[in-house]
């Protein structure tokens, strides 16, 4: 106790740069790692809008291009570069996966979350999570700047597949910009895996008494299964990207084959393009898991406080979550149905694909029959929670689709695959993310942010969201390929073009919309109402600490935990809500 009354001496002459810059506190590093993933978010939905423009008009000037992107992004008509129409579709894609969704989601709450929600006074190293954030931070810093590189920023997607990838020659942002990209990722590896170490060392070594592992709230094992799959599966990332450094730059050739560009040939031999592929997508499937689960805990925790009712089936959930972590390593092969893979292999894949089917659904089940005759409160992070549960089940449904291979090759790399992505990836954990700022908004800030301008907010970004997406289906049912820069130059994408104006017009409402809750986010930081100490009347840990927390979280001792977190609506209680500190009344059987 000696040691953490000094510890709150010392809080109280902290200089800007000990409390900011080199701050230890998990909260203020969730801040921190929020407000970053805020920034690359307001750069990737206005990448997206840039290019929503092209390819809704393409042969039109627009004053927002020049004003965005600047002279060397144009032709000397006005127009937007094939090539640097690329450059805007790989950036916002890498932006959004990893530095949005993944640092975003993972970074803000799990850093906010486990300590609170375990009872622990901080993070296992204080220290590695601030290294953490500052490579975070470097390599969100070194991918916006590659937008700003003369020959241009990485146009091979966000996947980065070779041999386009690492031939200047074909395409110019495969020089400098995509040595910046690499470089970029690299750091950004090093950060979640230095984070999700610690997160994986907070939760088991440094729960409080009583926090059992069956009565941890599902977001900290949402945030648990998520850890273990960024330390198993981001090294694989850092191998493949390692190789094609060396392809880049050494002359090795992993990945290069045979290749004539301009009717000369390459002296590389050997390599093998699709060996890339299997250790991309060995990443590239867990990841989407990645940024899922955290989204799916938080949305669990929000439905069961706003329905005042326990989550239906606690430990259903915590197997299906166990269950998708498992999965989500052995169905990467879905996404190379095209490359010419062994089709008993592709059958094993459409197995296992189709297997993860069972825990998501589980998840979805569970969230509507917890709602199901619930005494519902809608509060923004409600409203959000419940759009991801619609999300999630319409994006899930087009993946069923995409996991048979008979049905997926007609519709591979066509709008299809980009819509089913969308809905289930991005939509879901970006309504994730938000439930979680409205709903986390008073523990991190001590005030509350403003309802209406919630439901605003809310309102517009589902109807823009599936405005935008769920037309692209039929996009790419009609043929029309991704990433293509002009449809025009077909004519069997004629009658499509129609949707494809109807599909920007949503889009840019819905970045308009986003103005909304940065205005209530930052308007409420400094002038929101005050925050009760536990606005939700909600059970978990993180509402006993003062609504003024100092470094310890805890002024006195640490709780002491007696139940599970999801005691609502108890018929042996008065109140509708049973905090976990509070004792077992006698003959009362805890869960």
């Amino acid at each position: 106790m000696g040691a953490h009354t000094h510890e709150e001496g010392h809080h109280h002459h902290e200089s800007f740069i000990t409390k900011y810059i080199f701050s230890q506190d998990h909260k203020m590093i969730s801040k921190q790692f929020l407000l970053t993933a805020m920034f690359m978010g307001i750069v990737a939905v206005i990448l997206s809008v840039l290019f929503r423009l092209q390819i809704a008009w393409p042969n039109e000037e627009f004053e927002a291009m020049k004003f965005f992107l600047g002279d060397s992004y144009l032709t000397s008509d006005g127009l937007l570069k094939p090539d640097r129409y690329l450059a805007l579709v790989t950036i916002h894609g890498t932006i959004m996966v990893f530095f949005v969704l993944t640092g975003g989601l993972s970074g803000t709450f799990s850093n906010l979350l486990i300590p609170l929600q375990v009872g622990a006074r901080d993070m296992a190293s204080g220290f590695l999570n601030m290294l953490s954030f500052w490579l975070f931070l470097l390599s969100s810093l070194i991918m916006f700047y590659s937008l700003m590189v003369e020959s241009g920023p990485a146009s091979s997607g966000w996947t980065v597949y070779p041999p386009l990838s690492i031939l200047e020659q074909a395409i110019p942002g495969s020089g400098l910009g995509m040595t910046l990209w690499l470089l970029s990722m690299t750091l950004f590896i090093a950060s979640s895996l230095i984070g999700a170490l610690n997160y994986i060392v907070t939760i088991i070594n440094l729960r409080t008494i009583g926090m059992k592992m069956t009565r941890l709230p599902l977001t900290i094992w949402a945030f648990f299964v998520t850890a273990i799959l960024g330390v198993l599966s981001f090294p694989v990332l850092v191998s493949a990207v390692l190789l094609l450094l060396m392809d880049k730059t050494f002359g090795t050739s992993f990945y290069l084959s045979d290749i004539f560009i301009g009717g000369e040939a390459l002296d590389a031999s050997g390599g093998s393009p699709i060996l890339y592929q299997h250790l991309f997508w060995f990443l590239g499937h867990p990841e989407v898991y990645i940024v899922l689960l955290p989204a799916l805990g938080i949305t669990s925790e929000i439905v069961s406080t706003n329905s005042r009712k326990p989550i239906f089936g606690y430990r259903a959930m915590i197997g299906s979550i166990l269950a998708i972590g498992f999965l989500s390593f052995i169905v990467w092969g879905h996404h190379m149905f095209i490359t010419g893979m062994n089709p008993f292999i592709g059958g094993i894949f459409v197995f296992t694909t189709l297997l993860i089917a069972i825990p998501s659904a589980v998840k979805a089940f569970n969230y509507i029959t917890t709602l199901w005759k619930g005494n519902i409160r809608y509060t923004p992070a409600m409203l959000f929670s419940i759009g991801l549960v619609s999300t999630f089940i319409t994006g899930g449904l087009t993946g069923i689709i995409l996991a048979d291979a008979t049905l997926d090759i007609p519709v591979h790399d066509t709008y299809f695959v980009v819509a089913h992505f969308h809905i289930v990836m991005g939509l879901s954990a970006i309504f994730g993310m938000f439930a979680g700022v409205y709903h986390w908004f008073p523990k991190m800030y001590g005030k509350m942010m403003n309802k209406k301008l919630g439901y605003a907010h809310f309102w517009l970004t589902l109807i823009s969201g599936y405005g935008v997406f769920f037309p692209m289906h039929f996009v790419g049912l009609a043929g029309a390929p991704r990433r293509y820069y002009a449809n025009t130059e077909f004519a069997f994408l004629d009658h499509v073009q129609d949707l494809n104006v109807v599909i920007s017009i949503f889009a840019i409402v819905g970045g308009i919309a986003q103005i909304i809750f940065f205005y209530n986010f930052f308007y409420s930081i400094y002038n929101g109402r005050k925050t009760t100490q536990n606005p939700w009347k909600s059970n978990t840990l993180e509402w006993t600490t003062p609504v003024e927390m100092g470094h310890g979280n805890w002024p006195g001792d640490l709780p002491v935990v007696h139940r599970w977190p999801y005691d609502y609506s108890n018929p042996d209680h008065e109140e509708d809500f049973v905090p976990q500190t509070t004792p077992l009344k006698e003959g009362e059987v805890s869960h």
